[in-house]
């Protein structure tokens, strides 16, 4: 199926002076309209108050990764730079970053659009669970209402001077992932993974999605990658020997970090600490996606 992310419009009525417009299916082989390619870009506007400067998505191909967790991270360290940082939260059906970061305040409706929620640390953060009454109301929504919520994160909140945006993605390759890719700026992707033997496959997914939605690839983060062992202090690999290094050289990926099992991280997220751990671990990383940034 040739999948095209446009709309027509429908001239039959001009002699009327009436002009419709068809939201386009992503069906081509169902439309009779005839598309000129050049018309196929339908990335949207970011708020006219807003100010973004690079937009970095953090994926995964399966979930329970530690996705949110690296982009919570990411975004922490940048901050602990100097840098001007916020988190879209794009897994409407999974919305863990407010509780990562102790937010219990709600977004708020300006004239300008959304203000978004600020950590303790000034991140501005936009998240499903800041708009819900309660935190734990489930999204219980079909994919094209997910997708455009999603595109209204961009459109309607006011991300006023942000130097790095990073948009916490669900797993996998469905709706979302495919409407952020075609309709917001993205200017990388990370992609997160584990030490299992069938990551090579789902991140052959990840790769072929981000090849055909032509978005670079900073990198690769491998997460739960070892253990410390709290006595001897030597690396133990609880899935067995890492394939990472042979999966990025395939794939001709920068592995970013290969960041270990850290309890101290559980207990930070889970009482909306995370702002307070430790970034021995991503500092490495913010430095490659510095040195990306500057290529």
């Amino acid at each position: 199926m040739n999948e095209k992310n446009c709309k027509t419009t429908d001239y039959s009525n001009e002699s009327s002076g009436e002009q419709k417009q068809q939201e386009c299916n992503q069906d081509c082989d169902s439309c009779d309209e005839k598309c000129d390619d050049e018309l196929t870009d339908f990335r949207i506007h970011l708020n006219a108050m807003s100010s973004v400067k690079k937009t970095i998505a953090v994926i995964s191909g399966k979930g329970g990764v530690g996705k949110s967790m690296i982009t919570s991270m990411l975004a922490v360290t940048m901050q602990r730079l100097g840098y001007k940082t916020a988190i879209l939260d794009a897994d409407l059906t999974g919305p863990s970053i407010p509780k990562m970061f102790g937010l219990k305040e709600k977004a708020m409706q300006s004239d300008f659009g959304i203000i978004p929620v600020l950590s303790k640390t000034k991140i501005k953060i936009m998240s499903i669970n800041l708009l819900l009454e309660n935190e734990t109301d489930p999204v219980v929504w079909r994919g094209p209402l997910i997708a455009k919520t999603v595109q209204q994160f961009w459109t309607d909140v006011v991300w006023d001077e942000v130097d790095y945006m990073f948009i916490d993605m669900p797993p996998g390759t469905g709706d979302v992932p495919l409407t952020v890719f075609q309709s917001i700026p993205i200017d990388g992707i990370i992609i997160v993974t584990s030490p299992q033997e069938l990551v090579s496959m789902i991140v052959s997914k990840s790769v072929r999605m981000a090849e055909i939605m032509n978005i670079p690839i900073v990198g690769i983060v491998e997460n739960m990658s070892y253990v410390v062992c709290p006595k001897c202090k030597e690396p133990y690999y609880l899935f067995g020997k890492s394939h990472i290094d042979e999966i990025a050289l395939k794939h001709h990926l920068e592995v970013l970090a290969k960041v270990p099992v850290d309890s101290s991280f559980t207990s930070a997220c889970d009482r909306g600490l995370v702002e307070l751990a430790s970034d021995d671990n991503f500092a490495p990383i913010v430095e490659k996606i510095e040195n990306w940034r500057n290529k």
